[in-house]
């Protein structure tokens, strides 16, 4: 059995309903393959206490969003479920036609179109969007096998509460958003906790009164043009904010962190004989977050004084904190009780299914804004694809606007249009 349209979008979160409302409202016809339900990783890859570091009033998408008539405060911030929820109703009310439960198998190009193995079937299609975002599989280190089989190892796609790990401590390896939520929450639950600390940004909540979201899409931080010369690895790699939107949101830095009982050390270099290696310049790390901080309300500081404001100074959030600048070069798990290690290192991306010359020797797939070299396959929800904001959930909705008319040109013309 098979089925031919015009566009095949694959994955049916945010981006790719997002773009799905962006082509009906251009007469595009299209069908979007979903490996699961609709919004699949929000429902089954996120554990039940997360909540978005962003604000409901940012989590938009184009088209008739549901808004504060469901009961989404703006200045709250939605769990994970509650957006899983929001996607379905979204969904409905877009009249997306999403055919789910349809995993793909295979992606290739025969006689001048796409075709796409999945759910049994096959389908045909003048051009295939991958929106199958950019937290696909968690990204462990090879090291991580030489553990002892003793030690419970967990990625955070399939974390669900501290009641759910063994008896004993914990050791989160990675510092960004993800491992400072987990290394909290986890802590709260009376366990010792271990943070190996790795890349990140200690980012304030607020700043000057003002939740610092709102101050970066005001000074058009969030809308800066992913840069000519980039590499693509870097943006790929960019640390995210220490926040949370739990809670009803704040900041989580290393010295809330450490004011919890959290133990901080260097970052995870590899494992043997039942010890970790840490890199013991723990204050290389810190240092390097807290110029990235520094660059962040900088930024902040020209915009403001750019518009005349009046807001009120905030001196304590350029102050450093007190920490550890050096760490233990080896931990021993057993003796420091450590029964758990949570790998909270980020995501890689995998596409076994995808046959064609468009990845790189990594495994990522290579875009210029969404283009790929072969005509007619773009990209979609994958950091810094267009926008510093591309890996934001309004971020994605902006791209899948900009995105859409240039794939409907190209259908129109034969030909994509450059980006």
């Amino acid at each position: 059995m098979s089925t031919a349209t015009s566009v095949l979008i694959l994955g049916a979160g945010q981006a790719g309903l997002a773009l799905s409302w962006s082509l009906s409202h251009r007469g595009v016809d299209h069908i979007l393959l979903e490996r699961g339900r609709v919004g699949e990783r929000w429902h089954s890859e996120r554990w039940p206490g997360l909540h978005l570091l962003t604000p409901n009033w940012m989590n938009r998408l184009p088209g008739p969003w549901a808004g504060s008539e469901h009961g989404a405060e703006p200045e709250g911030f939605m769990s994970a479920a509650d957006f899983a929820t929001r996607l379905e109703s979204y969904r409905e009310a877009i009249a997306a036609p999403v055919v789910t439960g349809c995993e793909v198998q295979s992606v290739t190009h025969e006689n001048g179109r796409y075709r796409v193995v999945a759910g049994g079937r096959q389908w045909f299609a003048r051009a295939v969007v991958i929106a199958t975002g950019a937290c696909d599989q968690p990204a462990v280190p090879a090291w991580a096998a030489n553990l002892p089989e003793e030690i419970t190892q967990i990625v955070p796609t399939r974390y669900r509460g501290a009641e759910s790990l063994p008896e004993g401590g914990a050791l989160v390896v990675g510092a960004s958003a993800t491992g400072v939520q987990l290394a909290s929450e986890i802590r709260a639950s009376g366990r010792a906790v271990t943070l190996a600390v790795g890349r990140h940004v200690r980012a304030p909540r607020r700043y000057r009164g003002r939740e610092v979201f709102e101050l970066l899409a005001q000074s058009g931080f969030l809308d800066s043009r992913r840069p000519e010369d980039a590499d693509p690895a870097h943006l790929m790699a960019l640390p995210s904010l220490q926040l949370t939107g739990s809670g009803g949101g704040g900041a989580l830095g290393l010295d809330r962190l450490r004011a919890m009982g959290v133990r901080l050390v260097g970052r995870a270099l590899g494992a043997e004989d039942g010890s970790l290696r840490l890199d013991p310049a723990l204050g290389a790390e810190i240092g390097a977050g807290e110029r990235r901080r520094r660059k962040l309300l900088t930024h902040l500081e020209t915009h403001l004084a750019e518009v005349g404001s009046a807001l009120p100074a905030d001196p304590e959030a350029w102050a450093a904190p007190d920490l550890p600048m050096r760490g233990p070069a080896r931990l021993d798990l057993a003796a420091q009780g450590i029964r758990t290690v949570v790998w909270a290192t980020g995501f890689r991306r995998a596409y076994p299914w995808l046959h064609l010359p468009v990845l790189n020797a990594a495994g990522e797939l290579e875009t210029d804004r969404g283009f790929t070299a072969m005509p007619g396959l773009y990209a979609l929800g994958l950091p810094f694809l267009r926008h510093r904001a591309s890996a934001f959930i309004h971020g994605v909705g902006r791209d899948a606007e900009e995105l859409a008319p240039l794939i409907a040109a190209g259908l129109r013309r034969g030909v994509p249009l450059a980006a």
